[in-house]
């Protein structure tokens, strides 16, 4: 019963079991190829694709800090403002980050060259700062930086709470 081939033919059907092929020569090309774009292809645009690949890498390593500043938001948003070890981890590691990224701002950019590099590490300079200052934010609003004089001078009064607020109600 294999051996029986069946004589019917579908149009979608490949018989790949031929023995005898006909070499095709020359297919179409496929829809939008054309032979002339093919030939101006030379090295010099290889040279400038190269160039604008490195370019736009380089502007994506600028706008990392940028990226990260919502991702920072949420971080602060989930540990709170209580004093534990959690807060206090976030917050460290929302200052040394960018502390560090800004130490090695010119081993990050040591192959820049040309008139894009100023602005690049301008952007770079910039979300970091942004990065450090939500962190100082998170740690005013956990009380951590001193910014009262009472809170270096001993004879100085320490500030009291006008209204204390407590699940929605009043508590004073």
């Amino acid at each position: 019963m294999s051996q029986i081939k069946s004589s019917k033919k579908f149009k979608w059907a490949l018989d790949f079991n031929q023995k005898n092929r006909t070499p095709t020569t020359e297919l179409p090309s496929p829809p939008g190829y054309s032979q002339s774009a093919n030939a101006n292809y030379t090295e010099s645009s290889k040279d400038t694709d190269s160039n604008l690949l490195l370019i736009k890498k380089l502007w994506d390593v600028a706008l990392g800090p940028l990226k990260q500043v919502p991702m920072n938001l949420f971080i602060m948003y989930m540990a709170g403002n209580s004093i534990s070890i959690f807060p206090i981890m976030m917050v460290g590691m929302l200052i040394v980050r960018p502390v560090k990224a800004l130490f090695a701002t010119q081993s990050t950019f040591k192959m820049v060259e040309g008139t894009q590099a100023i602005g690049q590490k301008f952007v770079y300079f910039i979300g970091n700062i942004v990065n450090i200052l939500l962190a100082l934010y998170k740690c005013q609003s956990m009380g951590l930086l001193p910014t009262h004089s009472s809170d270096w001078l001993a004879f100085e009064e320490p500030q009291t709470r006008v209204e204390h607020i407590g699940g929605g109600m009043s508590l004073i």
